[in-house]
């Protein structure tokens, strides 16, 4: 979000960002001379949104404005462990046979997929300035099995919104993100 300078005095301290001079950074690497100044906001708490796929998040972070930090989580962020990913404590029985311990009401064992732990990161690093985290993923089962590993990895501090819309126009994104649900479980 951009401001006038003559109410940047008003601005928390969060919001304050230096102040380019003429010739400092601005349009194309340079603001004008005698061109307006403006300040933008930075670094300061927002709403988090995490969508499947980057061509999504790219255009609804268009819809949605500065006030929200849209983020992809490229698909599925974690899966079944492979054998050899099992600790050698636990490979005795069906846990290390299947990565599921039947003796434990069938509980998995799940583990952040290969290529993966940068997206995680990106996206941890992303929560700790949040405000708000809205999983978009696609409203289907798969989409909520996704927003539910997302939840389980992260472990978000702030406020978790599901955000479910069936197309990518402004007026489903801006319905969407004010009719938010709980992440439906059963469907995981």
């Amino acid at each position: 979000m951009w401001h006038r300078p003559d109410v940047f005095h008003g601005l928390p301290a969060w919001k304050r960002a230096r102040i380019p001079r003429a010739g400092g950074i601005g349009r194309a690497g340079l603001r004008p001379r005698g061109a307006p100044l403006l300040i933008r906001e930075c670094n300061g708490p927002m709403d988090v949104v995490i969508v499947e796929s980057p061509a999504k998040a790219k255009t609804i972070s268009k819809y949605l404005g500065n006030d929200y930090e849209v983020l992809a989580s490229v698909g599925h962020i974690r899966d079944l462990a492979q054998a050899k990913e099992i600790p050698a404590d636990k490979k005795k029985g069906s846990l290390g046979k299947f990565s599921i311990d039947v003796e434990n009401d069938f509980e998995p064992c799940y583990v952040v997929s290969p290529g993966k732990a940068k997206t995680v990161s990106d996206l941890k690093k992303a929560l700790k300035n949040a405000d708000e985290l809205y999983l978009a993923t696609d409203e289907d089962r798969e989409g909520e099995a996704i927003a539910w590993h997302l939840l389980e990895v992260l472990k978000p501090k702030v406020p978790v919104h599901r955000m479910v819309f069936n197309e990518i126009t402004k007026d489903a994104i801006t319905a969407a993100a004010n009719n938010t649900r709980e992440l439906n479980t059963n469907l995981v």
